[in-house]
């Protein structure tokens, strides 16, 4: 790391601090040449492929972003959707690797949607698998259906399956 004052190619560190979200680590730094303190901070970064092969750095607000246009009309809040992005990426980061394709972190957005909010789910789904016709979207459905009653009575959000009626069609 060179000095920002006297341009000297080497510093000591003197103290190192990880950040509140952990997701850096600030460094004070000392220049042996001119004494002088200063501050680094060091990211590790995670790289996202998209499909036309250029790579950006991830962001954390376009999933946000993303992910708004499904919870539109929702009762979802920015809170929700700040702590379904972090969720992402610590399952992103976890993989251990430094770029990922733009597909994968949309099919990482699906699982902790679904347990945010089915419909948003389904209208996020529908993009990033494909729907291409009804069926796609009943099969989608009958699963979360199946999820659902899969479940131990009262389990989801502390209501008996049968304090909500169910239509047949």
């Amino acid at each position: 790391m060179h000095c920002p004052f006297c341009r000297h190619p080497d510093s000591r560190v003197v103290d190192s601090r990880t950040s509140e979200d952990g997701s850096s680590i600030r460094r004070r730094r000392q220049c042996p040449n001119c004494m002088r303190r200063f501050t680094t901070m060091e990211h590790t970064s995670l790289a996202v492929i998209k499909r036309s092969g250029v790579s950006e750095e991830f962001s954390r607000q376009k999933v946000i972003s993303g992910v708004r246009k499904a919870c539109q009309g929702r009762p979802v809040g920015e809170d929700d959707l700040a702590k379904l992005a972090q969720r992402v990426e610590e399952k992103i980061r976890s993989r251990g690797i430094a770029e990922i394709d733009a597909d994968e972190v949309g099919l990482a957005i699906l699982e902790p949607l679904r347990e945010l909010d089915q419909v948003a789910f389904l209208r996020f789904a529908s993009v990033y698998q494909g729907f291409e016709s009804l069926e796609d979207f009943e099969a989608a459905i009958a699963s979360l259906r199946a999820e659902r009653d899969a479940e131990p009575a009262g389990a989801a959000a502390g209501t008996a399956p049968s304090e909500v009626p169910e239509q047949n069609s």
